[in-house]
């Protein structure tokens, strides 16, 4: 009996540890999306519009995932870090951000974060994946209060929207 114990505590153990590590993402929280594993961007980030129901046409990357405003940022500055974005990661660039559809490229602009890596923004809000979306399309983060403020989606005007 003693041996069946130690062997289910020993497999529990194993498969926690498991998920745990399957669960990690990037270590840095500052990956080019989500899911991302890399902490620095493998590529220029493009921002497009998309249909989201009842929220209208918003922002999105090339994928088709949603892009968040944080209102604790100031114009052009993240104050998303730390933990803040492991769950809210910022979209990052390697090269000028390119512009999709509906898109005003005069509005696409690009600030360093603390760690060097270039944020991309939109009429001067830094950009954010929410890692609660977990396929293109969701908006799970919308209106959420975290990390001391709310998040929104944003619209082609580069204004928060309001659910």
């Amino acid at each position: 009996m003693k041996r069946t114990a130690t062997a289910a505590t020993c497999a529990a153990s194993l498969l926690l540890a498991a998920v745990l590590t399957g669960c990690s993402g990037s270590t840095s929280g500052e990956g080019n999306g989500p899911t991302s594993s890399s902490a620095s961007p493998s590529a220029a980030a493009t921002v497009d519009t998309k249909s989201a129901g009842k929220l209208g046409s918003i922002l999105v990357d090339d994928k088709g995932r949603t892009l968040y405003l944080f209102l604790a940022d100031t114009k052009d500055k993240s104050n998303c870090t730390g933990a803040c974005a492991k769950a809210w990661p910022p979209l990052l660039t390697k090269g000028t951000a390119g512009v999709g559809s509906g898109v005003d490229k005069a509005m696409l602009g690009m600030t360093k974060r603390s760690g060097g890596d270039e944020q991309v923004t939109y009429n001067g809000h830094p950009l954010y994946y929410y890692a609660g979306d977990t396929k293109p399309g969701q908006t799970n983060g919308q209106a959420l209060n975290q990390f001391g403020a709310e998040w929104y989606v944003l619209d082609a005007k580069g204004n928060k929207v309001e659910s």
